[in-house]
Order: structure tokens, then C-alpha cells, then sequence
């Protein structure tokens, strides 16, 4: 099992990790709302602007303050450093 780090100290295992996107768009802002109104989100933004939204295997929304680029740089470099 591998951790990815999405910013000040919060990990989250890259295999439960389904998608990352931006926080730009109206259904991300959706889905946020609806997470947050079903007690499934977790804000890892540590107060900072959001600008990645995680959604996990297990339905859960993490909200991130690196971009979703960043993250998925971070998940590429630990599946090469494995092999």
C-alpha cells in the first residue's frame, strides 16, 4: 500500500483513489456540497484555497490544496520509484 502526500502532512492511499479533478466545475461543486451534507467529506486543505478534489473508492470527497496535477505527479513518481 502506498500514501500519496496531498499537501501539509495528509496522505491518502493510492489505491482507494478513483479520480482526481479540479474544483472548478458545477457538478465538482456538487458533489462537494453533497458530501459535505452527508458528513463524507474531509477537508485536507488545511484552511488554504481548494484547488484538488479526491474522490475515493470508498464514496468519501478529500478536498486538497495542491492541484490535481501535482497529485497525480506525486502518484506517477511513486509507481516508478516501486519498480
Amino acid at each position: 500500500m502506498q500514501f500519496i502526500n496531498i499537501g501539509y502532512g495528509n496522505l491518502v492511499s493510492s489505491d482507494k483513489i478513483l479520480c482526481i479533478v479540479s474544483p472548478d466545475s458545477a457538478p465538482v461543486r456538487r458533489l462537494v456540497q453533497k458530501a459535505k451534507e452527508e458528513g463524507t467529506l474531509v477537508d485536507a486543505s488545511q484552511g488554504r484555497k481548494t484547488k484538488g478534489v479526491i474522490v475515493a473508492e470508498n464514496g468519501r470527497v478529500i478536498l486538497s490544496a495542491f492541484n490535481p496535477e501535482t497529485i497525480a505527479g506525486r502518484m506517477h513518481s511513486e509507481v516508478t520509484d516501486e519498480e
